[in-house]
């Protein structure tokens, strides 16, 4: 009898303990310093992606948190037929970076990654640094750009090229909001990135 308890209480210690391994959104998310420091490994991929395509950190990270707010599983919302129904979804967004799985695909094959998932932090914002470097490339906008990168995120390459966003309001909100979290992430890092580059473990 005692043996069963102690195999049920292992049971539900290891339930609980899987659960908060997988929840992957942190307790402050407008705090670059907390995130990382709650999420050490977060800011070793970040790094690794900024070094590989020179972009920095605080634009990657502000594109996650726009993207899916640091939510794995994130997905667009269905859309709804009659205002009731439960519908399609609008994209195949999904994951940290809301990739759509055409330039998932592209991504995985240009950087010979087939195993890449969405949601995984490390892919996602290995995802976003080489998106961020082929707009940079296609487009000519510069990589600290917060606001014009991310019309390219949200619009694609060829229709940012058309100037879509001149009528399409809401891609220019979002933009501006991707820009002022990009900058609150840029100050907050200042304080803190040398304690995360010398640090294993940090809790902020």
């Amino acid at each position: 009898m005692q043996k069963k308890i102690l195999k049920n209480s292992f049971y539900y210690i290891f339930v609980i303990f899987f659960l908060v391994s997988c929840s992957s959104i942190p307790k402050y998310p407008s705090n670059a310093c907390k995130i990382f420091g709650e999420k050490y490994l977060w800011y070793k991929h970040s790094k690794k992606s900024s070094e590989v395509y020179d972009v920095p950190i605080y634009v990657i990270l502000a594109f996650v948190k726009k993207e899916s707010g640091f939510n794995r599983w994130a997905k667009p919302k269905r859309k709804k037929l009659f205002k009731i129904v439960p519908y399609k979804r609008p994209s195949s967004s999904f994951g940290y970076s809301q990739a759509v799985k055409k330039t998932w695909e592209q991504y995985k094959n240009e950087t010979n990654n087939p195993l890449a998932l969405r949601t995984r932090f490390k892919d996602s914002v290995m995802f976003i640094g080489w998106y961020i470097n082929k707009t940079n490339k296609i487009n000519n906008i510069p990589k600290n750009d917060a606001y014009r990168q991310y019309l390219n995120y949200y619009l694609g390459w060829g229709d940012y090229a058309k100037k879509v966003y001149k009528t399409d309001k809401k891609s220019i909100i979002l933009a501006k909001n991707v820009q002022k979290q990009s900058n609150i992430y840029k100050s907050q890092l200042r304080e803190c990135k040398k304690i995360l580059d010398r640090k294993k473990y940090i809790i902020f």
